[in-house]
């Protein structure tokens, strides 16, 4: 009598390139809400509420990025202001959104920018491609993206490194 074997039976390897997509440029938001530097706090705070968002980009008028806003950042001018009982009618986000904005490469592997959203702590990255803003991953993106492969491998067939 012969060894059996357990492993099912084997599929034959293809060589053929997998089309998942994995790439942050698959599934970030294109068509974004974005603010400007000269934007009050109350007007960025009723878009932030009115569209149900927690914060976004911040563009000059070439659609460079050039920080980004969030609740949070309304939250402390907001606390400020009544702290210092200053009115906040006319204060500008220039000086209350975050300057040193840390970016993600649109062709980045989906998982690996689920990877950067746990070191960095980050709700979004912001995709900038030739020095424009492109587009924006958000933890909720990946989130899609896990949803949408579920069933698949979690690795590019063709790049098993990735």
């Amino acid at each position: 009598m012969g060894i059996k074997s357990f492993q099912g039976a084997r599929r034959q390897q293809a060589n053929a390139i997998d089309d998942t997509p994995l790439k942050v440029s698959d599934y970030m938001t294109r068509n974004l809400i974005t603010f400007t530097p000269d934007q009050t706090i109350e007007s960025v705070m009723q878009t932030l509420i009115k569209n149900r968002i927690s914060g976004g980009p911040v563009v000059n008028d070439k659609n460079e990025l050039v920080g980004i806003i969030s609740e949070g950042d309304c939250i402390k001018q907001i606390s400020e202001s009544r702290y210092y009982n200053m009115p906040m009618q006319d204060k500008t986000i220039e000086k209350h959104m975050v300057t040193n904005v840390e970016t993600i490469d649109g062709d980045m592997n989906i998982f690996d920018a689920a990877n950067k959203f746990l070191n960095a702590k980050r709700r979004r990255f912001p995709i900038v491609e030739n020095g424009k803003l492109v587009g924006q991953i958000s933890q909720k993106d990946v989130l899609k993206a896990a949803m949408k492969l579920k069933g698949q491998n979690w690795w590019n067939k063709s790049n098993p490194s990735i």
